[in-house]
């Protein structure tokens, strides 16, 4: 599978961060596994109109933490996933999730309304674990 990243400015997070953020969560989520290329650098740049430094670094960023490995004139693959719950829960939990975003939507939040209430939601559970 070949992930497309999206960078978003309103965030506040460096590109950079963003896209190794990005490779990490498709890592969480099985959508990339040990052995999977990353994109080029240049079809990155194609495809988000990036500056090939910024991706570089990314990259870089990803191989310094053990996930990713640079093959010059080859490329960078994935040589180290990030363990989690099984596929099949990543299903259920999803479709949970679809239900409860329709059901936000529905009671008026914007996505930045959900994402503030999940942020939240997320540090509460977090502050009650290590309580």
């Amino acid at each position: 599978m070949m992930i497309e990243f999206r960078l978003d400015p309103r965030t506040g997070v460096a590109p950079y961060l963003q896209i190794a953020q990005q490779v990490k969560n498709a890592l969480r989520l099985d959508f990339l596994q040990v052995g999977d290329q990353l994109p080029t650098v240049k079809e990155v740049v194609g495809s988000i109109a990036i500056n090939p430094n910024t991706v570089l670094k990314a990259y870089r960023e990803l191989e310094r933490e053990g996930l990713v490995q640079g093959r010059p004139g080859i490329g960078t693959f994935i040589v180290k996933g990030i363990a989690g719950p099984p596929p099949n829960a990543h299903l259920a939990l999803r479709r949970s999730l679809m239900r409860w975003l329709k059901s936000a939507n529905d009671a008026g939040l914007d996505a930045e309304g959900v994402a503030a209430l999940f942020e939240s939601a997320m540090r509460d559970s977090i502050e009650e674990e290590t309580a």
